[in-house]
Order: structure tokens, then sequence, then C-alpha cells
């Protein structure tokens, strides 16, 4: 007789689940009386009154940590890689002006490791915390046959609000208007197929160090969140434009928030180019332009500002530890970001 199969013998544990999202549920717990749900309910409940804003707009955003999940989980940086996707959430809504409200996460994966999703979940949590929003809930999903196991695919998708007269599009750009940029701390969530590559063709690097730290602690410190640090700009009007500096670099990102007839001048000598992207120049042989196209080097956010609020500004910036430098400027043009001079290296 054919030996009878069961839902745990096809490679899916629901007693390890249910363990897990017990586990998950002190996780959850929030202090927040917007959020109406009990944990494990079907779906989640956020009270949308903001009477304190004009015209409440939501700011919607979904997104995933890339192949940089791979080496997280790979090397054991769980909660690391679990800030990467929250602080990459929070930064593509505040650039817009929004504060962040409720986050729901997804994870997928092969089979269920109780410890590492357990301290995921956590990790989100407290992330979520410090940026001022709850973790309201989301979906554990184990997929065996579809992902292998200890491969995790991961994603979350956040909401804010803006009061809809005080959204930051880029639309007040002006012709005189300064580029800031607000330095990144490695980077983030962007280019780690280039470095994956690389490690695979030169796994010595695993040994190198970077001004003195361990590659694997540059490469997979977590994403930066400005929010704290931007938060009571928004209110400046002097402040007409934000770019998170993400995939296709500063060009791609800032071609985003130009109105018509502007383009954004940058000054590529100005960059304060992190030691981490020499390294990579220089082990990988990877050009300037592409490492332009692909990283950050040190440019985690544009800001653009009138120029009579530029030392205000870095100096709100600075007193709450945001390094913050010009780099460019609006001129007229036909948005786009135009480079000028060449990148310095660090020695």
């Amino acid at each position: 007789m054919d030996e009878k199969l069961s839902y745990q013998k096809s490679g899916v544990d629901i007693d390890v689940a249910d363990a897990t999202k017990e586990a998950m549920a002190k996780s959850l717990e929030t202090r927040d009386p917007r959020v109406l749900n009990k944990i494990g309910a079907f779906a989640s409940l956020f009270d949308g009154s903001f009477p304190e804003l004009k015209h409440p707009v939501l700011v919607l955003k979904i997104e995933e940590p890339g192949s940089k999940q791979k080496l997280a989980f790979q090397h054991r940086r769980v909660a690391g890689i679990a800030y990467d996707l929250i602080n990459h959430l929070v930064n593509d809504i505040i650039v817009m002006g929004a504060r962040p409200l409720a986050v729901l996460d997804v994870i997928v994966c092969g089979k269920i490791e109780k410890e590492a999703v357990s301290q995921f979940v956590d990790a989100l949590a407290r992330a979520c915390r410090e940026q001022d929003c709850s973790l309201v809930g989301g979906e554990t999903s184990e997929q065996p046959g579809v992902v292998e196991t200890g491969v995790y695919v991961l994603a979350a998708s956040i909401v804010g609000v803006a009061d809809r007269d005080k959204v930051i599009d880029g639309s007040k750009i002006a012709l005189g208007d300064t580029v800031l940029a607000i330095a990144s701390n490695g980077l983030h969530t962007n280019g780690y197929s280039l470095v994956r590559a690389l490690m695979a063709k030169k796994p010595e690097i695993l040994d190198a160090k970077v001004a003195g730290e361990p590659f694997l602690d540059a490469i997979l410190r977590p994403h930066k969140c400005y929010w704290q640090a931007f938060r009571d700009l928004f209110a400046w009007p002097e402040l007409h434009g934000l770019a998170h500096i993400t995939g296709s670099g500063i060009a791609g990102n800032l071609e985003r928030i130009l109105p018509p007839g502007m383009d954004a001048s940058i000054d590529l000598s100005a960059i304060r180019i992190l030691p981490i992207f020499k390294l990579i120049r220089d082990a990988g042989g990877v050009d300037d332009p592409d490492m332009l196209r692909t990283f950050n080097l040190g440019v985690g956010m544009t800001l653009v500002v009138h120029p009579s609020a530029l030392v205000r500004t870095q100096s709100h910036l600075a007193a709450r530890g945001c390094e913050s430098y010009p780099i460019g400027e609006i001129v007229r043009g036909k948005q786009q970001v135009t480079y000028q001079g060449a990148l310095r290296w660090p020695a």
C-alpha cells in the first residue's frame, strides 16, 4: 500500500508555523491606539482619523530588500535586513512629505525556521517603532518545492499620510535652488548583485578591511533612515524637493522630481565618496559611469532647498546626526541631471 500523504510529509509543518506565529505575537504588540485589530485578525484595522490635517492624503509604497537579503541570511544578519526593509520604505514616503503610519510584511520561504522568522519579525517591529509607525500584520508563506529551504523572499508595504497642500513633489523647485547631498552610511540596499558577483569572483575580499572595519560589516550595515532628521523640515517653505538615492543613482532618482524646463547640475568632484565604494570599484574594475548608476556612492538623499535656507537646513540636519553638503544647483534644462567635473576617489 502506498504511504499516506500529509501536509507535514509534503514539507509544511503547521505545528512549527503556529509556534512561530505565537512567537511573532509578542513582537506585534503595540500601544498605538490607532491599531484597532487584535493579533491574529484576518486583516489589519487602522484608525483613519487625522483631525490635525486639513486634507489627509494616504501615501503608499511596497518594497523588497533585493539580493542583499540573500547575503543577510547566509551570514546570519537577520535583524539587519529587517531594518533595511523598514528604513528603505520609510525613506521612500518621507521624500513626499509623508509621516509613516503602518507596515505589513511578507515572508516567503521554503521552510519556516522558527528562530530566523521570529528574529526577523521582532526586528521589523522594533525598526517600525523607532520610526513612529507600527507593524500591524503580514503574511508568512511556507512553499516547499517552490522556494529552497534556507532561502527567504521578503517584502513589506507601508502606508503614510500627508496634508495635500504640503505634499513634496518637486513642483516648487526653482532656478537657483541648491542641491544638498545627505550622506549615506554605505550601500543601503542597492548594488548587491554586483557585490555578490565580486565576492564570487574574488572570495578573498571577505578578508578585506574598509577603514578598519570587516568587509562584511561594511556591506551589510542597515540602510540609514532619515525620518527623524527630516520630519521638522516639512513645514519649511524653502524645502522644495527630496529624492531618495536608490537604484539608478543620483541621476535616476533626482530626475524623478525635476519640473519641466529645469536641470540639476551636479558637481561630481563635490561628492564625498565612502571608502567601501572605492574598494568595490578597484577590486571589480568597475567603470565610474557604472558606479554612478549602480550605487549611491555616499549620497543617501538629495534635498533641494532655496539658497536663503541653506545654512539653516544644514545646521538642522547636523544637529540630528546627518552630514550634508552642496553638490549642485537647479538650472534651465530638460528635466535631466547633468554631471560636471569628475569623481574624486578616496586615497
